[in-house]
C-alpha cells in the first residue's frame, strides 16, 4: 500500500494529485525549483524538497534529483503528472530501481508509444523524410517526438522555411522535454482533434472511457476540451474506442493514457498515444463519475478494475485560462496574480481558488462540486488551479493559470454555464485569454459543434476585438479614484462618497486619463449642484460612487462597476458581464520615456536564444523578417521587423536575459529614411 506519494511536477497537476491523495489518506511531497518556492503546489503538499536552479533542464527534468528527493522525504511512490518526465521511460526505470512505486505505465510501453515516431511505426504509419520533401508534400507539420502541449511543433507551408522550422522545433523540444528529436508528417487541415481516454490494469482489463473533442487549439496546444466529442455517431465512436484499446493491448499497457486521432468526416487518422494523464482529463472524470488519479494509484497498487467502466452521463466542457495575450501572437504574460475567484453555484458568492476546490468522486459515484454541493442532476463547476491570490506568474514555465470545468445534463447547458462563469470571474493581474474563451464558447460555430483545428485561424481577429464598454469602465474608474480621494484615504468600500466640492462659480472639469487595451481614454467630469456630470457621456448618470464600486445609469439601465487598484496605476473594473483592465496615465507624460520609431521591445521577460544570421547594424531588412528569437515559458517567440528598411541598432545577443520592454533592436523604415533625406 502506498503511504506517501511524491509528484514529480509542479503547478495545477501537482495540486490536483495532492487533492486526491488527501481523500485517500496518502501523505504528499512536492518538489520545487527556485522560482516555485512558495508556489501553490509547494504550499499544498505535506512536505516539499527544493531542486536548486530555475531552468527545467536543471530541475524538473533531472530524474536523479527527483528520485533522491523521494528517498530523502520518505515517499514510497512517484506520480509524474504530465509534461516534463511523465513520458520518460528512463525516469520510470530509475524510480522502480530505487524501490519506489511508479504511478504510470511500464517503461516498455512508454518507449513503444511515448516517442511519436516509434508509435507510428508500431501502428504501421510512416513519417516523411525531411530531406526529400517536395512542394507536393506541403503543408507539413514538424513535431517533437517526445512530450506534447504543442511544444516543438510547427506548420510549414513553404519548403524554403523547413530548415529554420526544424531547427526551432528541435531547440524548443530540447528545452521543454530534454529530447530534441523531431519528425515531419503531412498537415491535414479542416480536421477535428478527437481522443479516447483509456485505463488498463495488470489483470487484462482495458477501459475505453469515451471520447473528447480538443479541436480549439492555439499553437497546436489545446484551449477548450469537451466530453463526449459531439456529433461523431455511434459507429465512428466505437471504431475509435476499439483502435485505442488495441493500441493499449499491443503495448501491454497499464494505467491511464490517451490515444489521439485527427477526424475528417467519418475517417480517423492516428496521431499519437500519450502514456500519461492529459490536461483535459477532468471532463472525462465529470462524465463518467470517476477520479482518474485515484484509479491510477489503485492500479499501481495491483488492484483490478471492474469489467466495465461506469455509464457516461451528461456533458462536460473545460477551458484553459492562460496568462497570455491572444491579440498579440498569444504572447505569454508575467506578473502578480492579485485575485482569482469564480462564481459559486446557487448565488452563494465567489469560489476561492486554493488548489482543493471542486472535488471529484470515486468510481461509479456522482460527481459533487465542493463549493455548492450540487449533484449530477444540476450543473456544477470545478476549478483546478496552479496559482492563488498573490502568486507571481514567471517566465520559466507554462502560462496556464487554471482549468475551469463545467458539467451539465446537456452540452448546451454546460457551454452556457462555462461562458457565464468565466465572464463573471474576478481575474486581476496579467493579461489573460479570458475574453477569448468567453467569445469562443459563444461563437455559433462552436455552439453548433462545427469547429475544427483551424477555428482560430479563421476567427481570431474577430474574437480579439476590443470589448465594448471600455469607455464606461474608464469613467467608473475615474469616479472611484475621485471617491477614494474624497474619502480621505479611508479603506476602500467603507465610505460612499458624494464627491463634494461644488462651488457656485464655474470651474475647470476634473480630468483623468487611462490607457485601455488599444485606446487611451480621457475622462472629464464636474461636481455640480445636481450631482456629478460626466462630459462626453450623454445619458449617463452617477447613482453611487465609492472607492471600490461605482453605479452608473446609462440610458435608463443601471450597472455596478467593481473597482480594484494595484500598484497605484493598474485598475481592474468588473461588471456582471464583462471585465476591463486600465492603466492610469500621468497628466504630463515623461518625455524621457519616449522611444524612437521602429524600436523593437521585448514583449515579455525572457532569454535571447538566437539572432538572425548575418545581420548587423546597417543591414537591410524586410517587413516580417525574424530578427531575434526570445525564449519564455518554454516556448520560442519571434521578434520580427515591423517594416522594410535598415537595422540601425542591435542590442540583443544570445544568452542575454531581458525584462519586458527592453530594447532589442531598432529598424528605420524605408519611409523614414526618405523623409530624413
Amino acid at each position: 500500500m502506498i503511504e506517501t506519494l511524491l509528484v514529480a511536477n509542479r503547478g495545477e497537476i501537482a495540486c490536483r494529485v495532492f487533492r486526491t491523495c488527501r481523500e485517500l489518506g496518502i501523505a504528499t511531497v512536492a518538489v520545487f525549483a527556485d522560482p516555485d518556492e512558495g508556489a501553490l503546489h509547494t504550499r499544498t503538499a505535506d512536505a516539499a524538497v527544493r531542486l536548486p536552479g530555475a531552468a527545467p533542464a536543471a530541475t524538473y527534468l533531472r530524474g536523479d534529483l527527483i528520485v533522491k528527493a523521494a528517498l530523502a522525504s520518505g515517499a514510497d511512490a512517484v506520480h509524474p503528472g504530465y509534461g516534463f518526465l511523465s513520458e520518460n521511460a528512463g525516469f520510470a526505470r530509475e524510480v522502480a530501481a530505487a524501490g519506489l512505486t511508479w504511478i504510470g505505465p511500464p517503461p516498455d510501453a512508454i518507449e513503444a508509444m511515448a516517442s511519436k515516431t516509434r508509435a507510428k511505426e508500431l501502428m504501421g504509419i510512416a513519417s516523411l523524410d525531411a530531406d526529400a520533401v517536395t512542394d507536393a508534400d506541403l503543408p507539413l507539420l514538424v513535431k517533437a517526438a517526445a512530450g506534447g502541449g504543442g511544444r516543438g511543433m510547427r506548420v510549414v507551408r513553404e519548403r524554403d522555411a523547413l530548415k529554420d522550422e526544424l531547427a526551432a522545433a528541435r531547440a524548443e523540444a530540447l528545452s521543454a522535454f530534454g529530447d530534441g528529436e523531431v519528425f515531419v508528417e503531412p498537415y491535414v487541415e479542416g480536421g477535428r482533434h478527437v481522443e479516447v481516454q483509456i485505463l488498463a490494469d495488470a489483470h487484462g482489463t482495458v477501459w475505453a472511457l469515451g471520447t473528447r473533442d480538443c479541436s480549439l487549439q492555439r499553437r497546436h496546444q489545446k484551449v477548450v476540451e469537451e466530453a463526449p466529442a459531439p456529433g461523431l455517431g455511434r459507429e465512428l465512436t466505437a471504431r475509435l474506442e476499439e483502435m485505442a484499446v488495441r493500441a493499449a493491448r499491443a503495448t501491454g499497457y497499464r494505467g491511464a493514457g490517451t490515444v489521439e486521432f485527427l477526424v475528417v468526416g467519418d475517417r480517423a487518422h492516428f496521431l499519437e498515444m500519450n502514456t500519461r494523464l492529459q490536461v483535459e482529463h477532468p471532463v472525462t472524470e465529470a462524465v463518467f463519475g470517476v477520479d482518474l488519479v485515484a484509479l491510477q494509484i489503485r492500479v499501481a497498487e495491483g488492484a483490478a478494475l471492474p469489467p466495465a467502466p461506469p455509464a457516461p452521463r451528461g456533458h462536460a466542457v473545460e477551458a484553459r485560462l492562460y496568462a497570455e495575450d491572444p491579440s498579440r501572437s498569444w504572447s505569454p504574460q508575467t506578473g502578480t496574480l492579485h485575485a482569482l475567484s469564480f462564481p459559486a453555484g446557487g448565488g452563494r458568492g465567489p469560489t476561492p481558488v486554493d488548489g482543493a476546490s471542486g472535488a471529484v468522486s470515486g468510481v461509479g459515484s456522482t460527481p459533487v462540486d465542493g463549493a455548492s454541493g450540487a449533484t449530477a442532476s444540476r450543473a456544477w463547476t470545478r476549478v483546478d488551479a496552479g496559482y492563488g491570490d498573490g502568486d507571481r506568474i514567471g517566465v520559466h514555465y507554462d502560462a496556464m493559470i487554471a482549468k475551469v470545468v463545467v458539467w451539465a445534463p446537456t452540452r448546451r447547458e454546460a457551454v452556457r454555464r462555462l461562458a457565464g462563469d468565466l465572464a463573471r470571474a474576478r481575474i486581476h493581474g496579467p493579461v489573460t485569454n479570458r475574453e477569448l474563451l468567453v467569445r469562443s464558447l459563444r461563437h455559433p460555430e462552436f455552439a453548433e459543434a462545427r469547429m475544427d483545428t483551424g477555428f482560430y485561424d479563421r476567427h481570431l481577429p474577430a474574437l480579439t476585438e476590443a470589448a465594448d464598454g471600455e469607455e464606461l469602465a474608464a469613467l467608473a474608474a475615474a469616479l472611484a479614484d475621485a471617491a477614494a480621494r474624497q474619502a480621505g484615504g479611508r479603506t476602500a468600500g467603507t465610505t460612499t462618497a458624494r464627491l463634494g466640492g461644488w462651488r457656485n462659480l464655474p470651474s475647470q472639469p476634473q480630468v483623468k486619463r487611462y490607457r485601455g487595451r488599444d485606446t487611451e481614454h480621457e475622462v472629464r467630469y464636474r461636481v455640480t449642484r445636481d450631482g456629478v456630470l460626466a462630459e462626453g457621456f450623454p445619458g449617463v448618470r452617477v447613482r453611487r460612487a465609492a472607492p471600490d464600486a461605482v453605479r452608473l445609469e446609462a440610458d435608463g439601465v443601471e450597472r455596478e462597476f467593481r473597482i480594484a487598484v494595484y500598484g497605484g496605476d493598474r485598475v481592474h473594473v468588473d461588471t456582471a458581464t464583462s471585465a476591463h483592465t486600465l492603466t492610469r496615465l500621468p497628466r504630463f507624460p515623461d518625455p524621457t520615456a519616449q522611444r524612437e520609431p521602429g524600436s523593437l521591445l521585448a514583449p515579455m521577460p525572457g532569454t535571447v536564444v538566437r539572432v538572425a544570421e548575418g545581420i548587423a547594424p546597417g543591414a537591410a531588412v524586410t517587413a516580417g523578417q525574424p530578427l531575434v528569437w526570445l525564449e519564455a515559458m518554454k516556448m520560442e517567440h519571434r521578434i520580427t521587423a515591423p517594416a522594410s528598411g535598415t537595422l540601425t541598432a542591435l542590442h540583443a545577443a544570445p544568452g542575454r536575459q531581458v525584462e519586458v520592454g527592453a530594447l532589442l533592436a531598432v529598424v528605420q523604415a524605408a519611409a523614414q529614411e526618405e523623409n530624413a533625406s
